[in-house]
């Protein structure tokens, strides 16, 4: 089990050395992989009255594919968005920048992608919130065979592209695309398409009812469901004995990848941080 960390981008604000500084520290303890949320507007809370989203206006997030970038300049972590909000983006230009960030990484990259809950962004950004699901698929179509072939003509889904594609493709071909969500339409949307998922329950029954739907989507595609990727995650709550049970019931369950969250556990700074994740990183046997 590949065993990675949250970047809490959320309590580390703009500062560019404490992202190099978090990144570094990261590496240093032994993750291997460096997971970014995406939202790229917040909504402000007096125009938007009975706001109950996580986040908001004041919420600080760095755009996924530009920081992966940066990071890349100076790591070897692989990197991974979990998720970028895909059907708010335009998909050719997500192509684009997902094949610059695989080549930057030496194709240590994994595209997570959504479907997201912001209405507000999606209006920002001039897209349907009403029918993000059914574009998804089209557009993790759309992706694949922009990272794969020379010149593409596709036109399904709202999605059109005429004989035009890509120069430089990315190292993988195609890249890894893992998707999120937590309703059984979007378990059989990541049987039939993904090739890994992020769950957003714990291990137990919840778990085990989605993994069966997820199996069962991938059945509908002739797709082995053992062959799809599953990445955990645990959330510090101050005790790394904590941490090692709840990562032993992940890999129990089957999971190839596990990420730990220090976001919202009241840390302080990047040191706060790292701290956390040392002793994370001990109970997890990193080494």
């Amino acid at each position: 089990m590949q065993i990675g960390a949250v970047f809490p981008q959320t309590e580390l604000g703009a500062d560019r050395g404490a992202v190099r500084a978090y990144v570094e520290g990261l590496a240093d303890l032994g993750f291997a992989h460096l997971l970014a949320y995406d939202h790229v507007l917040g909504a402000d809370t007096s125009v938007h009255k009975g706001w109950s989203g996580p986040y908001d206006i004041d919420t600080t997030f760095h755009e996924p594919f530009v920081l992966f970038g940066y990071v890349a300049a100076f790591s070897d972590l692989e990197l991974v968005t979990g998720i970028i909000i895909l059907p708010q983006r335009q998909t050719a230009l997500v192509a684009k920048q997902a094949a610059e960030v695989d080549l930057l990484t030496g194709g240590r990259f994994r595209l997570g992608v959504g479907l997201g809950w912001n209405a507000v962004e999606y209006e920002a950004l001039g897209k349907d919130f009403s029918d993000r699901g059914r574009r998804l698929e089209s557009q993790v179509e759309l992706l694949r065979r922009l990272w794969t072939e020379r010149s593409v003509t596709f036109r399904t889904g709202g999605e059109t592209v005429t004989g035009a594609g890509l120069a430089p493709l990315p190292l993988q071909r195609p890249i890894p695309v893992w998707i999120g969500g937590q309703s059984e339409r979007a378990y059989r949307r990541m049987g039939r398409l993904a090739d890994g998922w992020f769950p957003q329950v714990q291990p137990g029954d919840k778990l085990a009812a989605a993994l069966q739907e997820v199996a069962a989507g991938a059945a509908e595609a002739g797709r082995d469901p053992a062959s799809i990727g599953m990445e955990g995650r645990v959330s510090w709550r101050g005790d790394a004995e904590d941490i090692a049970r709840r990562g032993e019931e992940w890999r129990s369950a089957g999971a190839s990848h596990l990420a730990v969250n220090t976001m919202g556990a009241g840390l302080d700074g990047v040191e706060g941080h790292l701290e956390a994740l040392r002793q994370a990183a001990e109970a997890l046997d990193l080494g």
